[in-house]
C-alpha cells in the first residue's frame, strides 16, 4: 500500500485492488485548491461545492454513447463557426468554492478566455445525460447550478424518460424551451440551425 499526501490534511491511499479516497474527515472543510489537487490526481468524477465532496458514479456504455452521440454532432456543427466542445472529465467552475463537471460543454469562441486549462470559468451550453441513480442531480440541482454560472442553454437527455429538454436562461433562471420526445427534432435557440434527432439519440450504438 503506498501513500500520496495531497496536503496535510487527506490523503489517497492506494492499494492493490484500486483507490481509495479518504475524505470523510474533512466534509463541508474543503477548500477548492483541495479539489483541485484531489480531482488532478484521481480518475474520479468529482464535483466540489462549498467544502462538501462528491464522488459521482462511473457513466455506463449507454451513457458513454448517447454521450459521444451528441458530441459528435455539436462537433461537426462547431466546427462551421469556430467553437469547441469537450467531454467530461473536464472541471466548470460554477462560482469560486462550487465546482461541476458536465457530460458536455461547449463556447462558441474557442479563444473565449473562460476556456482555462485546468478548469473552465464559464460555457455557452452544457449538456447532462441524466444517471438512473439519482435524476435530480441533473435536472434540479443543476438546473439551479448552471442558471446560477449563467451559462445561456441547458440540455438535459433523459433515456428513462426518452426525452430531451432544453432549457434558455431568461434573467437568472432557466425557461423551458422544449421536451422533445421520440419521432421529434431538438433544436437549440443559442446555436441557430443546430438540432438533434432524438430517437436518433436515444438509439446511439
Amino acid at each position: 500500500m503506498a501513500v500520496d499526501t495531497v496536503s496535510t490534511n487527506f490523503k489517497l491511499v492506494r492499494e492493490s485492488d484500486g483507490l481509495t479516497v479518504d475524505f470523510r474527515p474533512l466534509q463541508g472543510l474543503w477548500t477548492e485548491e483541495q479539489y483541485l489537487k484531489l480531482t488532478d490526481q484521481t480518475n474520479h468524477f468529482i464535483e466540489f461545492t462549498d467544502g462538501v465532496i462528491e464522488v459521482l458514479p462511473m457513466p455506463t456504455d449507454s451513457h458513454q454513447v448517447i454521450l459521444l452521440f451528441m458530441y459528435d454532432l455539436l462537433r461537426t456543427f462547431l466546427a462551421q463557426i469556430g467553437g469547441k466542445v469537450l467531454v467530461s472529465p473536464l472541471r466548470l467552475q460554477i462560482r469560486p468554492g462550487k465546482q461541476r463537471e458536465p457530460d458536455i460543454l461547449l463556447v462558441c469562441d474557442a479563444s473565449d478566455p473562460r476556456r482555462q486549462n485546468r478548469f473552465w470559468q464559464g460555457a455557452d451550453l452544457v449538456a447532462e445525460i441524466v444517471s438512473p441513480d439519482d435524476p435530480e442531480r441533473d435536472m434540479v440541482e443543476k438546473v439551479a447550478d448552471y442558471a446560477e454560472a449563467g451559462i445561456p442553454e441547458y440540455w438535459i437527455v433523459n433515456p428513462e424518460a426518452e426525452t430531451i429538454t432544453v432549457l434558455t436562461l431568461q434573467g437568472d433562471a432557466y425557461a423551458v424551451h422544449g421536451v422533445f420526445q421520440r419521432g421529434e427534432v431538438a433544436n437549440s435557440i443559442l446555436l441557430a440551425g443546430f438540432n438533434a434527432d432524438v430517437s436518433a439519440v436515444l438509439d446511439a450504438s
